[in-house]
């Protein structure tokens, strides 16, 4: 007897066996084959080996956006500074520690009057009357250079830290607008404007003065100009977008009109007039020590109105004691 298509019923009976995957008996367990059309309906046969998952560690250039992508969609990582202070301001934190750890750690204390003779501002050194009586006024060399010098020696660690944290505040957004040669060169003239406000109240006298303290409120009163201009930098180390940095600076005019600014200066100048009076101790600042506030309020007048002769010109996108004849502590600014 055949089928429909011809096949005889055993060889039903044998494609039927195949198609339910029954086992024939007439075969060993061993040898027997599985048949064909049922391995091309099961999944197919693959081999797994395992690999460490992959790694973005030691891949400086790139980084993978997503596995699925491959190696053609790579980024570059934004590369962030240790610190976010700009190369000057470190560098003149480096100088101003230097400096300190030369004056206190190495010198003795008769090479330190020696330093001090040489690079703190002395107003006796410019009263004609003293100059011919005492020897250690180290002739008009000194007598310039000091005007700037003083700004980098200080009298103890705690003076240098405060001064150091009210640098990198007020530093770093007037240095990332002007650059390192201009901020430095602004640096330089306010602190010089400082050393002559103290000169104009105290000509004459022994005592010397150091501290950078005159620079610094010279760069307070440089980014008031434009801290608080719309899109301008704000916050203690201000903003990650160098634009921030370039848009105009306010006339003095509109500035002096905004409260904001009003306020600050206002608190400025009485925290000075308070220090000036012996009110209050300046922080860093030893009880025995005076502070040196007519060179604060030189420093701040001078960055504040010479700040345009420094400021870069518009970018298109922003214009859219006694020893040696010192008298005393050295006065601290």
């Amino acid at each position: 007897m055949t089928g429909a298509d011809g096949a005889t019923p055993s060889r039903l009976q044998a494609m039927a066996a195949a198609d339910l995957d029954i086992p024939d008996p007439d075969k060993s367990e061993i040898g027997r084959k599985r048949p064909a059309r049922r391995l091309a309906r099961g999944p197919r046969p693959f081999s797994w080996v395992p690999m460490p998952p992959p790694s973005l560690a030691g891949r400086r250039r790139g980084a993978y956006v997503g596995s699925t992508y491959g190696t053609d969609r790579l980024v570059a990582p934004r590369r962030e500074p240790i610190f976010n202070v700009p190369f000057i301001i470190l560098a003149l934190l480096a100088l101003l520690g230097f400096v300190h750890a030369l004056f206190v750690l190495v010198l003795s204390p008769e090479e330190t009057n020696e330093f001090l003779l040489l690079f703190a501002f002395i107003p006796a050194r410019y009263d004609e009357t003293i100059l011919a009586v005492l020897s250690w006024a180290e002739g008009w060399g000194a007598a310039i250079w000091t005007f700037a010098t003083y700004a980098f020696i200080h009298a103890d660690l705690n003076h240098l830290i405060f001064n150091a944290l009210w640098l990198v505040a007020f530093g770093t957004p007037v240095a990332r607008r002007f650059g390192s040669l201009r901020f430095m060169a602004f640096f330089l003239m306010t602190a010089v404007a400082g050393a002559a406000a103290h000169l104009l109240v105290h000509f004459g006298e022994m005592q010397p003065m150091i501290g950078a303290s005159a620079g610094i409120s010279g760069a307070m009163a440089a980014a008031m100009r434009f801290a608080f201009q719309r899109g301008g930098p704000l916050g203690v180390l201000g903003s990650r977008d160098p634009d921030a940095y370039r848009v105009p600076a306010a006339p003095l005019s509109t500035m002096l009109r905004d409260p904001r600014v009003l306020a600050i200066i206002l608190v400025w100048f009485g925290v000075n007039a308070l220090f000036g009076l012996g009110t209050i101790a300046m922080p860093g600042v030893g009880a025995e020590q005076s502070v040196a506030w007519e060179a604060h309020i030189g420093g701040f007048l001078a960055g504040l109105f010479g700040f345009a002769a420094f400021d870069p010109p518009a970018t298109p996108a922003a214009t859219t004691g006694d020893a040696g004849g010192l008298e005393g502590e050295p006065t601290m600014e």
